[in-house]
């Protein structure tokens, strides 16, 4: 058996899915450790581009809490530019990927980061907000979310959207002048991959961690997602994802230190 933490499932499934030679725009937190790991280990070429204007920084140092402009984010930058020009090349259709974190998502992946209950002016609970995550959702090509796999994450109605998925379904998005052939393409969670039904959009379970069962993971989620025919079995961390994550990215544990899990090779 293998122990791992949660977030550490969540940054090897999704640094499995970037593209070497691509670019990503890589959000605050968790994003950027998945971004650093797929440059170590699978895409060595990736471009990575961050809010402030760094473009295609190399991640050969550690990473440092608090802290996008810091200096894991900016060594050895091919271009120190600023956010318009960040923003700039993701509406222009330069940048592949983009990664962002969630608080809440529903079936058509619509993206909640800004509050739980109560009012905007009155939140039960607020959080940090777009930042530039909405940038980001609304003009990659293709937005990976990453998020802790929590029943009441998934919801019928978002408390507040931060950031637009598909909106509304099939047109949503061109229907307010968003690029076509943008939006949401992966979701990984600490349990599950899921993707998007490219017919209605729906939000559409496509893998579980293996040793759970796909009940385990749709348990308690308010609305249903979709299921492929073949719902595949993803591995958990392997010994090399986690020796880089632990020794070379996040030795102090800022990040990957979550809710203990285990399973087999």
């Amino acid at each position: 058996m293998i122990e791992f933490t949660d977030t550490e499932f969540m940054i090897c499934t999704a640094a499995r899915l970037l593209e070497d030679r691509k670019t990503v725009f890589v959000g605050w937190g968790m994003p950027q450790l998945v971004a650093m790991l797929a440059e170590r280990l699978y895409t060595p070429s990736l471009v990575q581009i961050f809010e402030f204007g760094a473009i295609g920084p190399q991640s050969l140092i550690p990473f440092v809490r608090g802290t996008m402009g810091g200096p894991s984010n900016v060594y050895r930058s091919l271009q120190w530019s600023n956010m318009n020009w960040a923003f700039a090349y993701a509406g222009t259709g330069y940048v592949d990927y983009g990664m962002i974190g969630a608080a809440q998502i529903d079936t058509f992946g619509n993206v909640n980061s800004t509050l739980l209950g109560g009012t905007y002016e009155r939140p039960a609970r607020r959080f940090p907000g777009s930042g530039g995550g909405n940038e980001v959702a609304s003009l990659c090509w293709r937005t990976i979310l990453v998020m802790k796999h929590e029943p009441r994450r998934f919801v019928e109605r978002l408390d507040f959207m931060t950031s637009p998925g598909y909106l509304d379904g099939p047109g949503g998005r061109e229907k307010v002048g968003l690029p076509r052939g943008t939006g949401p393409w992966r979701v990984v969670t600490s349990k599950a991959l899921f993707g998007f039904e490219e017919e209605t959009k729906r939000l559409t379970l496509l893998g579980v961690l293996k040793g759970l069962s796909v009940p385990e993971v749709l348990d308690g989620m308010e609305f249903r997602p979709l299921a492929t025919d073949l719902v595949e079995e993803i591995a958990p961390p392997a010994d090399e994802e986690l020796r880089v994550l632990r020794e070379q990215i996040d030795p102090s544990g800022i990040v990957i230190r979550g809710e203990k899990m285990r399973a087999a090779r």
